[in-house]
Order: C-alpha cells, then structure tokens, then sequence
C-alpha cells in the first residue's frame, strides 16, 4: 500500500508556520504541520507581547502561539509533535523523516525560525525564558527597559543597532565588545561613538551574571543584577550593574536538516526569490526568521506565511493539485 502524499508540509510552529496552517487550511489543502522540538517558536520564551495588532495591552508570548495553534487546527490543520531529522528536496514528492516516521508532500513551507546565539553561561538563556532581564531582541522587549541602565554584548551592526534603539528607553547603554574595535560599519560605528548615552567596553566579555531576589505580582523572582566582566586582555573582572542585558552576536538560522540543498546567504538564511517565498526548488516555500536578516518580528513572520501559504496554493492549482 502507497504512502499518501499531503498536498502541503509546513515545518515550524512559529507564527509563519501556524499563519502558514491557518491559510492553506481554510484554502482546503488540509495542511500537515510538524511542531518540532519548541513548539510556538521563540515567543514561546517571550513574557509579554505589546507590538502585535490587534491586542490592545499586550499578550503574553506562550498566550499568543496557543491562539494561532487553535485558529490553525480550527479550520483543519493536522498538527504533529514530531521532530524533522531530514528531508530529500530532490524530487516532487518530497520525503522528510522524522522521529515519527516518513511525510511525503508535493509542497513543503519551511518556516522553522532561527536561534539565537547565547554567550554559554547557561544563565542567560535562562534569564530570558523567565523574563528575568535577558533578552536577544532589542525591537521586542527594549519598552519593558524604561528608565533603567542595560547592557548590549556585540560588535557588529546588529549589535549597535540594538545599542542606539535602546537609547529610546534607557538612562544609559554599555556596550560591551570583547574586542578592541568593532567589525559594524563605519557609518554605524559613528553613529554609536558619538551618542551620549552610550558607553562603551573594550576588550570585555561577560564571564558571569549577578542576580538578586524581586518580589514581583507573580512572586518572587531571579532577575539580574550586575555583569561580571573579564577584561581579554588582563584577565582582570570587574563589576557592571545593569537592569538588562541585549545579547546580539547573532542568530543560527535552523536549517541543518536541509543538508546544504537549498542555498543560503552569508549568514546561513534560506535564501528567497525577491518578494516572494519561492526557494530555488519548486515547491519549496520559505517563510519567517529562517529566512530573513533583517526584521525578525512576530508579525513579519506571520505575514511571510500567509504569503507562503497562497504561493503554495497557487502553485498547486497551476498543476490542477496532481500528485506528484
């Protein structure tokens, strides 16, 4: 007895992956949606939401992934707590393995996100999933920082841009570079030079975090207090209090189950046709952070999968929805 093949395969359950579900469901191709190992995504480890629309005082991020999930599954989508351990792009249809067994598809949307990179101490990943104080995304959790000293370890652009966007809400940002000069662009390094509310850490990295007991509405929690940094040249420490901390050395786009078969840019990013999701294999779609630098946002995502989902379903119906 044949396999059957699934008109549509999304791979992630982040907001494109659920807005990718929520579009090709209602479009009737009864979508397969594989979770992963973090179902929901990055904002499943974010404490509240306040610049999605349509949700006046904000939604907390686990919140939010429950509803796409439900609106998803509303209307249809197949959703599976499985693993992907690889896929074979090379012929229509396309064979993914999971921890769960083999899913063929004549179209698949990639929308697996990417991970962003922690400095190793184990404490700051898991500041950020408490909201205690750590954060990899300045856009989205900068507002939460009003009025408190924060600290950015980074030296490239994303870095110091991460930096001059908190000068919105913060008395003061360190920027903290184990390095002695940045590798940003010069344009931008002059941006952060000359900004008054920036100081600036050479040859430093951050070797430990200091946290304190806050007694909060929802009860006590660890938040942090201090940066012990290590200067990289002396090995001298020294003591850094700050109210939060922005790590920006980068993000690990999730793609190491493709294998090298799709291509990607110097950052290890799916890359797209311009304007659109189409990969350089027909039908294969790529939607939210997996391929894309530049925004990274909840709602960019989203829109990404709706725009997924409609190419898949495009491409689809010019092959009158044959099986592959």
């Amino acid at each position: 007895m044949s396999q059957p093949v699934r008109n549509v395969l999304i791979i992630g359950g982040g907001p494109a992956g659920y807005t990718a579900a929520i579009y090709a469901s209602r479009a009737g191709l009864q979508p397969l949606l594989l979770e992963g190992p973090q179902p929901g995504g990055q904002l499943t480890i974010t404490t509240d939401i306040e610049n999605f629309p349509g949700f006046r005082d904000g939604i907390a991020g686990p919140e939010l992934m429950a509803t796409l999930r439900a609106q998803a599954e509303r209307f249809g989508t197949e959703i599976l707590a499985a693993t992907v351990a690889s896929a074979d792009l090379s012929a229509c249809p396309f064979a993914v393995e999971t921890d769960q067994g083999r899913v063929l598809a004549e179209t698949v949307i990639l929308a697996t996100g990417a991970s962003a990179k922690w400095l190793g101490l184990g404490k700051d990943e898991a500041l950020s999933r408490a909201g205690g104080g750590v954060s990899a995304c300045a856009t989205c959790d900068g507002f939460f920082f009003r009025g408190r000293e924060v600290a950015v370890v980074g030296g490239g652009d994303t870095a110091l841009e991460e930096a001059l966007y908190l000068t919105r809400f913060a008395t003061r940002v360190h920027l903290v570079h184990r390095r002695d000069a940045f590798r940003a662009s010069k344009a931008m390094q002059a941006r952060a030079l000359a900004h008054e509310k920036i100081t600036l850490h050479w040859n430093k990295r951050v070797a430990d975090l200091r946290t304190a007991r806050a007694e909060l509405a929802g009860g006590a929690q660890e938040r942090l207090e201090a940066l012990v940094l290590e200067d990289t040249v002396t090995g001298a420490t020294s003591l850094l209090p700050v109210q939060g901390l922005f790590v920006a050395i980068g993000h690990q786009p999730n793609t190491a189950f493709l294998g090298g078969q799709l291509p990607v840019d110097a950052g290890g990013y799916l890359k797209v046709e311009p304007g659109t999701c189409r990969t350089a294999v027909e039908g294969v779609f790529a939607a939210g952070d997996v391929a894309d630098p530049t925004y990274r946002q909840a709602i960019t995502a989203a829109g990404r999968g709706c725009m997924a989902a409609l190419e898949a379903e495009r491409w689809l119906a010019e092959r009158e929805a044959a099986v592959c």
